[in-house]
């Protein structure tokens, strides 16, 4: 049976933790589809066709899609699962996925299986419990597995594929919320999602400024987010 990922993109391109998530999918299994759906998003569907590992790329172009409305997808998805035949969705455990597969899992009525760290079967995952501190391994016994993919724990799948694209009908405008507004911080450093290194700090460094001062240039320096 195929596994479907879901990309994360912004329409033009990938979000790293799409690379992430496509190659925890090749651990299930070879058989690997990924569903792009946006606005005018041929870019990112043909970015996810050179993927290696991806066998074919599903894409549902329509306005609806735009600013990726958890509604609406979450309908699309539903849809989707259901006439494709997937043993596995998988979706990174980010801002996006955790907030677009819990309501494909209610929808479906499976449980999800959130945050994986590593796969020991096609039915078995690991995910870490009380705030990291101690692993998981949890076996599902649902005919749908809606898994989403804590990123740094697998490494980023390589370009060299060549998958088919296909269109797929999309579905209807639900209305049910709709994008007021976008603030968007811009940086070079690697988002937090997706970063091998982290710096932080708390109290001890005093106040805001002392904080920029001390860890952004320590955080430049190490390529961390």
């Amino acid at each position: 049976m195929p596994i479907l990922v879901i990309a994360e993109h912004d329409n033009v391109g990938l979000k790293a933790a799409t690379l992430n998530t496509v190659s925890a999918a090749t651990k299930l299994g070879a058989d690997i589809e990924v569903l792009v759906a946006g606005s005018n998003c041929g870019a990112a569907a043909e970015a996810a066709a050179k993927l290696a590992g991806v066998a074919k790329v599903k894409v549902a172009d329509a306005a609806a899609y735009f600013d990726q409305g958890a509604e609406n997808l979450a309908a699309l998805l539903v849809d989707v699962v259901k006439a494709g035949g997937y043993s596995h969705v998988l979706a990174p455990a980010t801002t996006f996925g955790k907030n677009v597969l819990p309501r494909v899992a209610a929808l479906l009525d499976v449980a999800q299986i959130s945050d994986i760290v590593a796969i020991e079967s096609a039915d078995t995952f690991v995910r870490p419990i009380y705030a990291g501190n101690a692993l998981a391994t949890v076996k599902s016994s649902d005919a749908v597995k809606i898994i989403t993919v804590r990123t740094t724990a697998f490494d980023a799948v390589a370009e060299g594929g060549s998958a088919a694209i296909e269109a797929v009908a999309a579905g209807p405008d639900l209305a049910q919320s709709q994008l007021v507004g976008r603030e968007l911080t811009k940086s070079a450093r690697p988002e937090l999602g997706a970063a091998k290194i982290i710096v932080s700090g708390g109290r001890g460094l005093g106040s805001g400024d002392a904080y920029r001062a001390t860890l952004e240039p320590l955080a430049d320096k190490l390529g961390a987010a």
